[in-house]
């Protein structure tokens, strides 16, 4: 290996407070596993959808409700925040295949009065 690339590499170990290269090298290997898995779009996956809206938009709190119904069975939990006047912010813990999850996230995202949202996909740990 180069040693510029090594030297990088190093240097993100310490500022991530890994102990030595190993667990470095094996955390990646298992992101690189899990993130090949999402694309199997049967496989079990497990994730957070998070989203800002303006809780002012109209029927919107009613529209993110019933689409949080019709998805009950792979929405474990939600949280809900307000962020300040007009504003709220919700995390939702959600179960399924990757396909199922992803559909579920952009709907939600795509809604209008949602100005930011995010899905993020992990492995439920059961092939890791």
């Amino acid at each position: 290996m180069e040693s510029k690339l090594l030297y990088q590499f190093d240097e993100l170990i310490k500022r991530k407070n890994y102990n030595n290269r190993s667990e470095a090298i094996r955390d990646l290997i298992r992101d690189f596993i899990v993130e090949n898995q999402w694309e199997a779009e049967d496989a079990e996956t497990i994730g957070t959808i998070t989203y800002v809206f303006n809780h002012e938009v109209r029927e919107i709190s009613d529209k993110l409700t019933d689409m949080q119904h019709k998805h009950y069975q792979n929405i474990i939990s939600t949280m809900h925040i307000h962020l300040d006047k007009h504003n709220c912010l919700e995390i939702m813990v959600v179960k399924g295949t990757a396909k199922e999850i992803t559909k579920i996230a952009d709907e939600i995202i795509s809604t209008k009065g949602v100005k930011h949202g995010k899905l993020v996909m992990t492995t439920t740990g059961e092939n890791l």
